[in-house]
């Protein structure tokens, strides 16, 4: 299993994320989630690991232009499917280091993902 980003190219914190793992010399595959979305099982696995409120950016201009049903969140299954019509709900980027995940950039908490893989 290989080290994943999840993101958008074009957000200065993934530029910023993937930068720092350049400068690390970590080898990363980075997933696009505009141009290729994301598989359900994947989604499903993020909402056990971290849970809805950190895997979603409840302060995104992308969340404030949902209707008030949209952002009604009850089940992972309702979680998935609004990230699947609106990948840049995700807060971004989202780490998958072999299987250990860190959502948004902070970069203490990727060292210590990194050490622990």
């Amino acid at each position: 299993m290989s080290i994943k980003v999840y993101g958008i190219p074009n957000c200065d914190t993934v530029r910023k994320a993937r930068k720092w793992l350049e400068q690390q010399s970590v080898p990363f595959d980075f997933h696009d989630v505009r141009a290729e979305p994301v598989q359900p099982t994947i989604i499903q696995a993020w909402l056990e690991q971290l849970g809805v409120e950190k895997v979603i950016n409840k302060r995104s201009t992308a969340w404030r232009e949902l209707s008030a049903a949209q952002q009604h969140i009850a089940s992972n299954a309702d979680a998935i499917k609004l990230l699947q019509q609106h990948p840049t709900l995700m807060k971004r980027p989202l780490l998958d280091c072999h299987g250990t995940l860190c959502a948004g950039f902070n970069d203490k908490q990727w060292q210590a993902a990194l050490e622990q893989a």
